[in-house]
């Protein structure tokens, strides 16, 4: 398989895994939520793979693409904030410097104009909440490169802030997060569950906060310090199932949906099926 199938391959496991996972306030395979179903996700993951993983794409082209390429096949914003996150991860992956992190932040340096203004441009398309309170106007063409704009917006959007920070979220918490528990439990679900909650008890969902404002976010984030740490003491994982979707419900039925912290979880199953798929990206992480 060549090596742009085995990253669109990559990409669609990590999703496929995220959604397996039981991910209170955001869809997953136990429950919709938010008028989208994970249906929805999995046909949303197919479309934009190909377009995410095109042989020596800019990341803007792979952003704008795989955006529009979702919009096609199910008519909604399901995965923009997932597709900021894998396109320059995808590009990595196809260089030939053998560690993953050290060729991202490569790609990361090279952020140009084009890049901003095709990554401007899904945005716009794909209209997440809170759109119209960006410092650059992505509905006009960019005056700045992509690095610069998302160093711009670090400061209120988790995601834009990995690109500022080389991704340090994914490399530092998500993938050794995953890694422990991948030690501890045979069935993945609960690894992906262990990153989700650790990103969501670290800090406040910039996804929440734009949309409830901080005290909202900082209430679900206590909420879910309390999970994070019955999981981490618990054999049997699987006997948190009831409450974890207890609570679950209780977020959609306020609109709540974490969704930054679920985007960057796909980000680390990404890079974790990288690791395990391509030779340039082994020695990583």
């Amino acid at each position: 398989m060549r090596d742009a199938a085995r990253i669109a391959a990559a990409f669609v496991a990590a999703c496929r895994d995220e959604l397996d996972a039981p991910k209170p306030g955001n869809v997953h395979l136990f429950a919709d939520g938010h008028r989208m179903t994970a249906a929805a996700f999995v046909c949303s993951a197919e479309a934009a793979a190909e377009p995410l993983s095109a042989p020596g794409a800019r990341v803007g082209a792979r952003i704008f693409k795989a955006v529009e390429a979702t919009r096609a096949a199910v008519a909604t914003n399901t995965n923009l904030g997932i597709v900021l996150l894998c396109a320059p991860l995808a590009a990595a992956a196809e260089s030939q410097i053998p560690d993953l992190r050290i060729a991202l932040l490569d790609v990361l340096r090279w952020l140009d104009l084009e890049d901003a203004d095709l990554a401007f441009r899904a945005i716009a398309l794909a209209a997440p909440a809170g759109l119209g309170e960006a410092e650059h106007d992505v509905r006009a063409p960019a005056t700045v490169t992509l690095a610069e704009a998302m160093a711009a917006a670090a400061g209120r959007d988790r995601v834009a802030h990995q690109f500022s920070a080389g991704f340090v979220d994914i490399f530092d918490r998500g993938l050794p997060a995953f890694d422990a528990a991948g030690r501890r439990w045979a069935e993945r679900k609960w690894s992906t569950l262990a990153v989700y909650l650790g990103f969501l008890a670290a800090f406040p969902d910039t996804h929440v906060v734009r949309k409830y404002g901080a005290a909202v976010a900082e209430e679900v984030r206590q909420a879910a310090m309390l999970f994070e740490r019955r999981l981490q003491t618990t054999d049997e994982p699987a006997r948190l199932l009831a409450d974890l979707l207890a609570w679950d419900r209780s977020l959609k039925q306020r609109a709540i949906n974490p969704g930054t912290s679920a985007d960057l979880t796909v980000a680390t199953l990404f890079v974790h099926h990288l690791r395990g798929i391509l030779p340039s990206a082994r020695n990583s992480g």
